[in-house]
């Protein structure tokens, strides 16, 4: 207790009033920082590395017998909520999965955005936007719709109507 009076009690003292191998601890404890911080850095790269190959896109061949005239349409598409983007981006969809009613769309496609174990994945109707209509004429004939899909569920991004209208 007497050392405790002796030392100022809670009075402040200057930092210069630290002993000597205070400098040393320091170096010490920097050096240690120093290296986990590297290899936290390390580690966080290899990660990435290790990932990359997973996150590359793919061509699944479905533009070899597509004119570049085509594809560079597709990719000019943009409806009022913004570009679809290109085929690859949206799907086909059948006459018996879309209906028009007094001027909307509706289309029936998968709840979920990817594949659940190899299974078909069960469909859900969705109400088409209005801003989300393309108006200009449909070089392909097919119907078309760009669905994303979020954590509220799916929404349309883009949907051109086919041979059916």
């Amino acid at each position: 207790m007497t050392n405790w009076i002796d030392s100022g009690g809670h009075e402040p003292r200057p930092y210069s009033a630290r002993s000597s191998n205070c400098k040393a601890e320091q170096r010490r404890i920097g050096r240690a920082t120093r290296r986990r911080s590297v290899a936290r850095l390390g580690s966080a790269l290899l990660l990435i590395a290790l990932a990359a190959p997973f996150g590359h896109a793919r061509d699944r061949g479905q533009f070899v017998n597509t004119s570049a005239e085509l594809k560079a349409w597709f990719d000019g598409l943009r409806s009022g909520k913004g570009p679809c983007c290109s085929d690859a981006d949206g799907s086909a969809i059948s006459d018996s999965d879309w209906e028009s009613k007094d001027g909307h769309y509706r289309v029936r496609v998968p709840r979920l955005g990817y594949v659940l174990d190899g299974q078909q994945q069960e469909l859900v109707w969705v109400d088409v936007p209005e801003e989300a209509v393309i108006s200009e004429p449909n070089r392909v004939g097919r119907t078309m719709v760009w669905p994303i899909y979020g954590y509220m569920g799916v929404a349309i991004r883009c949907f051109m109507p086919g041979s059916m209208t």
